[in-house]
């Protein structure tokens, strides 16, 4: 407010010092007349107050849940080799395909032969083929966990659930084919498919999630795995899916970090 001055005319009214004083009481000339909770008082200053700016909204981009050669290379890459697998699997010689399963399953005879060969080897078929609810998972899931950490981090994350469940379950059975309280036939249970590193991919996205969508995803899908481990059709991998969920999770600090990184780098 502009400082108020009196008319020529008009005469100012002096205090007994022969200070003048202003025509209204209480009120200093240059002060405006309504002060603000935050004004400052003694200066005579307008405080401003913190303006907040209007929050963003991100567009929903549903597409950047489908891979891409370019955006998701290891999710694009792998996906197309587990098409090809299943559609082995769907119409190749039912023998031959039995062969392959045979020779690719990460069971006890086989990991103390070739650990190596049937970890990579398993890793490449999908139990169930390509309507398999965990071909869906594997899709969705490791395209959003690639475009937030990167193909080789992302593939680290699979292989690392997939490999360390896979242990978890099939080295207590060679312990208790050993004691003699599994027959000797438990050494080649028929073991393959991509479902633990997706569980691992699933527990792992979850921590880079806000928590409204965090919540629900962990809830909906540790649900359905207590489910199947309480049906006790296949407890040795119902249990291997929940190990995987855990060690997902376990990567959450690290996982955090990355995507930190990737933002800032991005940005």
């Amino acid at each position: 407010m502009a400082e108020r001055t009196a008319p020529p005319d008009e005469t100012a009214v002096t205090a007994p010092t022969g200070a003048p004083v202003s025509d209204t009481p209480g009120l200093l000339d240059g002060v405006p007349r309504q002060r603000g909770p935050r004004e400052s008082v003694d200066a005579g200053v307008r405080e401003s107050l913190p303006v907040r700016e209007p929050r963003l909204r991100v567009p929903l981009r549903p597409w950047r849940l489908v891979p891409t050669p370019t955006g998701t290379p290891f999710t694009f890459g792998y996906a197309v080799v587990l098409c090809v697998t299943s559609l082995i699997s769907a119409y190749a010689d039912p023998a031959l395909v039995h062969a392959l399963l045979q020779g690719s399953s990460t069971d006890v005879a086989h990991l103390v032969r070739t650990p190596e060969l049937v970890l990579i080897g398993s890793a490449l078929w999908v139990a169930g083929g390509v309507a398999s609810p965990f071909t869906i998972g594997f899709v969705l899931v490791l395209t959003a966990l690639e475009r937030r950490i990167g193909g080789l981090r992302t593939a680290g994350v699979f292989l690392l659930g997939h490999v360390l469940a896979t242990l978890a379950t099939e080295v207590p059975v060679g312990l208790a084919v050993l004691a003699g309280h599994l027959p000797d036939s438990s050494l080649h249970r028929l073991d393959y498919g991509v479902s633990f590193g997706v569980a691992a991919g699933t527990g792992a996205l979850a921590g880079l999630l806000s928590p409204w969508l965090r919540v629900p995803l962990l809830a909906v899908f540790g649900g359905m795995l207590l489910q199947d481990l309480l049906a006790f059709t296949d407890p040795m991998t119902n249990w291997g899916h929940l190990i995987a969920l855990a060690i997902g999770i376990a990567t959450w600090p690290v996982l955090r970090r990355w995507g930190a990184k990737r933002a800032r780098a991005g940005s």
